[in-house]
């Protein structure tokens, strides 16, 4: 028997910018376009796997769910999971490979199910989806930093599979939306919602498309999050535009992004490949960086952390099987890429409207 969860995902999705829109009437130009945006991601003409994708979401066992802890860096949703449904889902979640974003475990059971006659040997090991990267390990560097979210509307750009906008919703934002043009990653995000069902009262949505896709000048947001995706933009200038335009005014900027050491006149553009990433262009030393928000009109520029990213943190997993940072870096060398720059650092910044 298939489900539905898709479905009610979007159609809460709807109801929420519905509902914003009578407040906010710049939404309902988000309105106009959902339904184009929401059937573009499934048209096979543009992603081939989409069927395929659907199918295995649409495939999900209904699981008898105790708990979802938003809050846990393993973000973590406690359900009766017999071996059988434990099997169906692993080969489902597996189907949506690779995970990059997370993790998040699914099953597992409260100490009082047992208590209650519940026989133990019929419980399943829970299924803990390792991702790639360890992004409860950016959140806990970003998150003690953060204006308090409790009643806010957020917008993550970027968002991957959704794990970064689950934590925002269970750090107490009233409305989440995560936006990334990936087929794949939405429908990582809406395997997930199957399994949270409405234990968030729906806050959290995903609307797959690229903040350019978005209307211009929004202004719907209180807090905007940028993680991971500056260095991707041909045009950095044009995307804090961007960013600045769906925030409201003293809204809250939370910018995330590859830099190198430096003065406020380093910039470091790739010739070809950085990392074995070819889509990188830009890397600012935090100076340089700080003063491009400036440029862009941002205020109270504040830089709250920089970490060097590990082998430990961003690693080939059995969810994640492909070259991951290890392969990226000199193999005599590990403060450089195989390229002889700099190795991957990340900096975040925190800046007003």
């Amino acid at each position: 028997m298939l489900n539905d969860t898709i479905t009610h995902a979007e159609r809460e999705l709807y109801l929420t910018l519905l509902e914003l829109a009578q407040q906010q009437p710049s939404a309902y130009e988000w309105l106009t376009r959902l339904p184009i945006w929401l059937n573009d991601i499934k048209d096979k003409a543009n992603y081939a796997h989409a069927p395929a994708y659907q199918a295995s979401v649409a495939r999900l066992p209904t699981l008898t769910v105790n708990n979802v802890d938003l809050n846990s860096d393993v973000l973590t949703i406690e359900a009766n999971l017999s071996e059988s449904q434990r099997k169906q889902t692993m080969a489902l979640l597996k189907q949506l490979m690779p995970w990059r974003k997370g993790p998040f475990q699914i099953g597992g059971q409260l100490e009082n199910q047992i208590d209650s006659g519940q026989n133990e040997d019929q419980q399943a090991a829970p299924i803990f989806i390792d991702t790639e990267w360890h992004s409860d390990w950016k959140w806990q560097r970003v998150a003690p930093h953060l204006g308090n979210l409790k009643g806010r509307r957020v917008l993550d750009v970027g968002g991957g599979s959704g794990y970064h906008g689950w934590r925002m919703a269970g750090a107490g934002a009233d409305t989440v939306i995560i936006i990334d043009p990936s087929c794949l990653f939405y429908h990582q995000f809406m395997a997930i919602r199957h399994f949270v069902g409405a234990a968030d009262s729906y806050k959290t949505h995903y609307i797959p498309v690229p903040l350019e896709a978005l209307p211009e000048h929004s202004q719907l947001f209180d807090t905007v999050f940028s993680m991971g995706v500056l260095y991707h933009r041909q045009s950095p200038f044009e995307h804090l535009q961007q960013l600045k335009g769906q925030l409201v005014k003293g809204g809250e900027l939370v910018l995330e992004t590859l830099v190198i050491e430096g003065d406020a006149n380093t910039v470091l553009v790739p010739h070809d490949r950085y990392a074995q990433m070819n889509n990188v262009y830009f890397l600012p030393s935090v100076a340089a960086l700080m003063g491009w928000l400036e440029k862009a009109g941002f205020s109270d520029v504040r830089c709250v952390d920089v970490a060097v990213t590990s082998t430990e943190e961003q690693r080939k997993t059995e969810w994640m099987t492909y070259h991951s940072l290890a392969d990226f870096l000199d193999p005599n060398d590990s403060t450089k890429t195989m390229e002889g720059y700099p190795a991957p650092m990340r900096a975040t910044l925190i800046a007003k409207k």
